[in-house]
């Protein structure tokens, strides 16, 4: 093959510096414990305990003190169990209770990868030859949590790739709203997760208003399960039904954050165990106006939830769960654009092959129908896709991965149909990019692998993770790639 693609040497590595000051909480009776011991001490006592802690932390975290005082008020709940009034507590020794409650959290200490790039919303003070972008990658910290987190650039007219300066104060969301849910669409979700245990609806969401809070629903779970003696498994989809409530959510960041501080880290129960691979698209409605798009993976510990995530400011996001009977394994890359009135979707539903689907609605997916097999030696285990397709005067360009001998992960390249992107219409016979030998160490070992790509002055930038544990990015001519494409055809 003929594509010269060109490596760059820029490299984003784990920084176990970058922490976020995060909850922590054990048990009831250590907690109050804990209460009891900071309520027992003298005015002194909190005064030199607590000058220190804030003179260190507040170095390490913007407005520390509101952080403890909010951790303060996640556990204020257990103050009547040991007769104390809050509002007779001072607020020095509020803050120094929720500062043990809290703990730093290092969101990328153990792998910095799966990057995806966009086209960032300001494009001010740039020339025409750069493009100022966004990078999302998946950081992964103590326990294998994975988050998701941004970094800001400049594409010169080279395709250099101009870091803008990182923020050192990490936050997570300063707001989270939870959703108002809809009893139809909410229903029909539990039916296709296709629950074993079976409650009559009456139980619970008959007893709900055609709209409810996520409250509302929690307070008739709590009473059905008080009314009732539950066999486990019954107990189990009570459980479930939270899990599912739980996954829609929005997220409003400070306007004092760079983005490069902004941390979307897990916070419903179907997400505790991590946020995975976020593809992000720069998607252009009927009325021109555009959204940002990324579909991603929670994961809870034991089961897989697709989700899709919007902002049109990187300020504000909103998530919920992907409805539908395809919504049931990882890979989902959204098209860039409705392609004749419909919104279009690659996925891969068993695992194995490269899937297509369409909607009428963003995250309701019925049905989809098989676009790619394994072919060539280098995929026989596995394909998918590396992000949303491009869209090129040829056809859409998608990015794949393949895996094959010894589990290596390369990276591939295909062709569909400008105006039925069900037929494929080139296809790389070699991989684009197969791991060398400073990229095949790492957590897990051969691997490279993106989550979406974009095209700068006619050439494609394609950011990616090396053996899931740090990330870089490559180029490669628009005209080479298109060309040899078309010759597989």
């Amino acid at each position: 093959m003929s594509i010269n693609l060109k490596r760059k040497n820029l490299k984003f590595a784990p920084d176990s510096s970058r922490v976020i000051a995060r909850f922590l909480f054990t048990t009831n009776d250590r907690a109050l414990n804990t209460i009891k011991s900071v309520l027992f001490m003298s005015d002194g006592e909190v005064a030199q305990v607590l000058s220190p802690l804030l003179r260190d932390f507040s170095l390490r975290h913007r407005n520390i003190s509101k952080i403890f005082e909010k951790h303060f008020n996640m556990i204020v709940h257990l103050l009547p169990q040991l007769k104390v009034n809050p509002e007779t507590i001072s607020f020095s020794r509020k803050i120094l209770i929720g500062s043990y409650f809290t703990m730093e959290y290092s969101i990328e200490s153990a792998a910095f990868f799966n990057p995806s790039i966009v086209e960032h919303p300001d494009q001010s003070e740039i020339t025409m030859d750069e493009k100022r972008v966004i990078i999302s990658f998946r950081a992964t910290g103590e326990g294998h949590i994975s988050s998701i987190v941004f970094r800001t650039g400049v594409i010169d007219k080279n395709y250099h790739l101009m870091l803008e300066p990182t923020g050192n104060m990490l936050e997570e969301a300063e707001h989270i709203r939870r959703h108002i849910y809809e009893k139809e669409s909410f229903t029909s979700k539990l039916k296709e997760m296709k629950f074993h245990a079976i409650i009559p609806s009456e139980m619970i969401l008959n007893k709900l208003n055609d709209r409810f809070t996520y409250g509302e629903l929690k307070k008739c779970i709590e009473n059905a399960k008080k009314s009732l003696h539950l066999a486990s498994e019954k107990k189990h989809l009570f459980n479930e039904i939270m899990w599912l409530a739980s996954s829609h959510y929005e997220l409003e960041f400070s306007l004092d954050t760079n983005i490069s501080e902004r941390v979307i880290f897990p916070v419903s129960e179907n997400e505790k165990n991590g946020i995975e691979d976020a593809r992000f698209v720069k998607f252009i409605d009927e009325n021109q106006e555009v959204t940002y798009y990324a579909t991603y993976t929670a994961y809870d510990g034991i089961s897989i939830l697709p989700k899709i995530i919007d902002t049109k400011d990187f300020y504000h996001f909103r998530i919920l769960p992907v409805h539908g009977e395809i919504a049931q394994n990882k890979g989902m890359a959204l098209f860039p654009r409705k392609v004749n009135g419909k919104y279009a979707m690659l996925c891969r539903l068993d695992g194995f092959n490269n899937y297509i689907a369409f909607s009428d609605n963003i995250n309701v997916w019925h049905e989809a129908k098989l676009l790619q097999e394994p072919k060539y030696p280098w995929e026989f285990i596995q394909i998918g896709n590396c992000g949303s397709p491009i869209e090129t005067e040829e056809g859409w360009l998608v990015i794949t991965h393949g895996v094959g001998p010894m589990r290596e992960y390369t990276l591939g390249a295909s062709l569909l149909d400008l105006n039925d992107p069900t037929k494929v219409i080139g296809r790389l016979q070699s991989p684009l990019l197969t791991p060398n030998a400073d990229e095949r160490e790492g957590y897990v070992p051969n691997v490279v692998y993106s989550c979406g790509s974009m095209v700068h002055n006619n050439n494609l930038i394609i950011p990616y993770a090396m053996s899931d544990f740090a990330s870089t990015y490559a180029t490669v001519s628009m005209k080479e790639l298109l060309t040899e494409l078309k010759k597989s055809a």
